[in-house]
């Protein structure tokens, strides 16, 4: 996955993921969501959420891999979320944060479980970024997001991210977003980082979606808009190819 991300980036292209939390979905409408990514072409499927529990997010991402081929990877919100049924973990470090157990602590306690899932392991430099209300990501990490209008600690964030080996860099303004990350933020971002950029938070329509690919974006996340509605997964993902 990572060379595909990586081959993204290199010839400025993008792609979309869909971001399923399994606390919000019932198991049996699994397969119709992997119908649903099928047809729309949706490129990865991240799945996890702040509160979950852990058989309910194995059984959803059962359902989801026998009805799809798409990639199923984790965006775990805490260590018990590691999963060798999925193909990749999103190993999280929350760089804009100042909370040390988010940083590092999480990260040795789920140490063995990750070095023994077989998981490909994504090393992630996240940097939540204020979306104009609070949200569940903020909340649960004790920390605060970067102001909206400072692109350049984005810049240095992302930058110190990069240089301590993160293997991607994920903004998010965080699930339930009133405000999308900026382009000018994104673009800043993008064109100053040599790694993978994913954004995610507050992303609803198409146009916002080429917005942030004309940007820089490599791959849009989306999660919230598609609870909302799950037959807009077609729009979005083909406006990240144009």
């Amino acid at each position: 996955m990572l060379q595909q991300l990586q081959l993204l980036k290199t010839e400025q292209r993008s792609g979309f993921a869909v971001l399923a939390d399994p606390d919000k979905m019932a198991a049996e409408d699994v397969p119709k969501l992997a119908k649903l990514c099928n047809e729309a072409g949706v490129d990865y499927l991240f799945i996890g959420g702040s509160l979950l529990l852990a058989h309910q997010m194995e059984l959803c991402i059962t359902r989801f891999k026998e009805n799809s081929d798409i990639p199923v990877v984790l965006f775990p919100g805490n260590p018990a979320q590691v999963s060798p049924l999925a193909d990749a973990l999103l190993y999280l470090s929350l760089i804009s944060g100042r909370n040390a157990d988010l940083l590092i602590g999480q990260h040795v306690v789920s140490a063995p479980l990750v070095k023994a899932s077989g998981l490909e392991v994504i090393s992630t430099g996240y940097i939540l970024i204020d979306g104009g209300v609070q949200t569940t990501v903020s909340y649960m990490s004790h920390s605060m997001p970067i102001p909206a209008n400072k692109p350049e600690i984005a810049l240095c964030t992302a930058w110190a991210g990069e240089m301590q080996g993160n293997h991607v860099i994920y903004m998010d303004a965080g699930s339930g977003a009133k405000n999308s990350i900026s382009t000018g933020m994104i673009k800043k971002v993008s064109e100053n980082v040599d790694i993978p950029l994913f954004i995610g938070g507050g992303i609803s329509t198409p146009e916002k979606v080429r917005e942030n690919c004309q940007a820089g974006a490599n791959i849009i996340v989306v999660g919230n808009a598609i609870e909302r509605d799950a037959m807009l997964i077609k729009d979005l993902a083909q406006a990240t190819r144009g």
